[in-house]
């Protein structure tokens, strides 16, 4: 990886937390960015509204990786309300930071997340996140 990327970064690459699939998800967020074709797949268990569980699998860079597995980190054991409250830049500040040029990769492990409620809510309820739409489909960014 070639910009300058923080420890954590490194170690969230190449040591992935909760990377994988798992049977019967209760939610399921896909998101990509055709511009740079980065792509997140995010699983999510919940049991009465907590996230007991977060898998993900991404087909992209490093720093897509990383920030996949932080998120993933970041709101297990959290509400389904807590959870949302996650930001691109929470994600980033948890892995010290990212090059400007790959903040498009925490943008994109929100929306995983996000997506991911929404499919469990549109399940359960019928209604999804009222208004939201995934920023990483129309964000243009470099790679």
């Amino acid at each position: 990886m070639g910009a300058p990327y923080s420890e954590k970064v490194m170690d969230h690459f190449m040591h992935p937390r909760n990377v994988g699939e798992m049977e019967n998800p209760d939610g399921v967020g896909r998101v990509g960015n055709p511009i740079c074709g980065d792509i997140m797949e995010m699983q999510l268990r919940i049991k009465e509204g907590v996230i007991v569980d977060a898998k993900f699998k991404t087909f992209g860079c490093g720093a897509a990786i990383a920030t996949s597995s932080m998120a993933t980190e970041m709101i297990k054991g959290k509400t389904i309300e807590e959870a949302l409250k996650l930001t691109n830049q929470a994600v980033a500040e948890a892995l010290d930071g990212l090059p400007p040029v790959k903040m498009h990769c925490s943008v994109l492990a929100e929306d995983a997340v996000k997506a991911a409620i929404d499919d469990y809510l549109r399940k359960t309820t019928g209604k999804g996140l009222e208004g939201w739409k995934p920023r990483s489909e129309t964000e243009e960014h470099k790679h």
